[in-house]
């Protein structure tokens, strides 16, 4: 006897179509997985053994082989148990109702419950490329799997449910597709808590208007991290296609819950410094997102900078640069995508008062530039801002006077994105920080003032091509601010203003 059911695996972010086929025939007693399966999935064996005599169903006594097509690509986790299940009762003739056009994933227990399984959104997209009409999601994912439109999603508790709807018995009725609501910005965290340090929210304000990467330095309790925390209250809102790309990687990690079934918000990652490499970049014998691709469409918080890893550190370099992270593993290559906005948090040295004008620091001249010297030079030039956070003054400290809301600022940086959406409309471009080379004459005219300061700035800081590419990418961002359509001399000067750490700390 012979069947044939549809699954659907994942390797990384790419998910791709499985055939599960079986044969029983007469012969010693025995189930064999075939397909390059992984331990998990043959340990499906006892699952669906177990499963089958919940529902009063005898395995048979023959020789059943299951074969996972295509046979050369390896199939892992236990995403087919369902498939596997199916196809077992198909082969038995237990259901009668043709399972063609439709598509299994989901884990089945011992007692025949389909619990939930990491992964959903990326392979029911696929599902829908590939023409499948339904697919047979555990329950509790059903939500996640229902934002795909054009894909009927059955939710699936139990075995016992799955053998009453193909025998027409009970029939399963499709989910309503789930339509995420607007995200709510009303953050615990607001700029409003923020007293003085006006030239770092102007600045950070920057940053998120048109999604660059920032670098605050300062000593320490002069508000840095209480700054970066509160960028998410200030951050635009996702569009849906941003949304999606985000949950498929949160949804493949199992971040995703019943009650958050997509991602509404830009995500805010903010790792220890104690992380290693695999996890800040991804890695594993089959590649995980590290927290630069958890962060995609949001921003990364590297608090106390200095302190990372060296390594680690430099492995931000190529996905800062090509928005995409590549790993390569023997059972084959993954590429994850991390446009994000990198915000980077450090003391200036060890005692962090170094250049402090009040407080003296103690530190060696050696040991200040060996904890400088941790952030290399390539990685500083990837940073578009960077901002000197002053100690807070006791006059602002205890100044009555209301501080600008985050929601202020918000509508500020919604709106020069709404600018920079409109000029880059069928260009693949989403932010100034992404505007590639051969777009910048086009993007970021300057007037002759603003030439000639940009050429000034140039020859004096000894500049490279990227710094100048980034000074003109923020000047860009600046001028959209203040609702100019030409860059002129004054934001010119303020993004060159915000390049000038380097030469105070690192080249001293």
């Amino acid at each position: 006897m012979f069947a044939k059911v549809s699954s659907l695996g994942l390797f990384g972010l790419n998910a791709f179509p499985v055939d599960v086929e079986i044969d029983i025939s007469r012969g010693n007693p025995v189930f064999e997985i075939v397909g390059l399966p992984d331990t998990v999935v043959k340990e499906s064996r006892e699952r669906i053994r177990a499963a089958l005599r919940s529902c009063s169903i005898s395995f048979p006594v023959a020789s059943v082989m299951i074969n996972l097509a295509p046979a050369d690509t390896k199939k892992s986790g236990s995403v087919h148990d369902m498939a596997i299940f199916m196809a077992i009762l198909r082969a038995m003739r237990m259901i009668s109702e043709d399972t063609d056009g439709s598509s299994f994933i989901g884990e089945i227990s011992l007692n025949g419950d389909i619990r939930r399984i990491n992964g959903v959104l990326p392979m029911v997209m696929l599902a829908r490329e590939k023409g499948i009409k339904s697919v047979f999601v555990p329950a509790e994912n059903a939500k996640e799997a229902s934002v795909i439109d054009g894909v009927d999603i059955y939710a699936v508790s139990n075995a016992e449910e799955l053998i009453r709807h193909f025998r027409n018995e009970e029939r399963l009725s499709p989910c309503e597709r789930y339509i995420p609501p607007e995200a709510a910005y009303n953050e615990p965290l607001d700029f409003s808590d923020v007293r003085g340090q006006q030239s770092a929210k102007k600045a950070l304000e920057i940053a998120a208007a048109g999604g660059h990467n920032a670098l605050l330095i300062g000593s320490p309790g002069s508000g840095k991290s209480m700054l970066a925390k509160r960028m998410p209250s200030i951050l635009p809102p996702l569009t849906f296609e941003e949304a999606l790309e985000t949950t498929k990687i949160h949804s493949i990690s199992g971040l995703l819950t019943p009650e958050m079934p997509i991602i509404t918000k830009r995500p805010f990652r903010s790792p220890h410094h104690t992380i290693s490499s695999a996890g800040l970049a991804g890695g594993g014998t089959v590649p995980h997102p590290g927290e630069v691709s958890l962060a995609h469409n949001g921003l990364l918080f590297l608090d106390e900078l200095a302190e990372f890893d060296r390594k680690t550190l430099e492995i931000l370099r190529q996905p800062l640069e090509d928005r995409k992270v590549t790993i390569a593993r023997a059972s084959g290559t993954v590429t994850y995508p991390c446009t994000i906005m990198l915000i980077g948090a450090m003391n200036p040295c060890p005692c962090g008062y170094y250049g402090h004008p009040k407080r003296k620091c103690i530190c060696p001249k050696n040991k200040v530039t060996g904890y400088l010297s941790k952030i290399s030079g390539p990685l500083l030039d990837r940073f578009d801002l960077h901002i000197e956070v002053a100690p807070v003054e006791f006059g602002d400290l205890s100044s009555k006077i209301k501080e600008e809301s985050s929601a202020e600022i918000r509508k500020r940086v919604i709106a020069a994105r709404a600018i920079q959406e409109q000029r880059f409309s069928g260009t693949g471009i989403t932010c100034n920080a992404l505007i590639t080379p051969d777009k910048l004459q086009e993007f970021c005219p300057m007037d002759d003032a603003a030439e000639t300061l940009m050429k000034n700035v140039f020859d004096r800081l000894g500049l490279s091509a990227r710094a100048y590419d980034r000074i003109l990418k923020v000047a860009r961002t600046i001028a959209d601010i203040d609702g100019s359509e030409v860059i002129k001399k004054p934001h010119v000067a303020a993004a060159a203003q915000f390049r000038s750490l380097d030469r105070k700390y690192w080249n001293e």
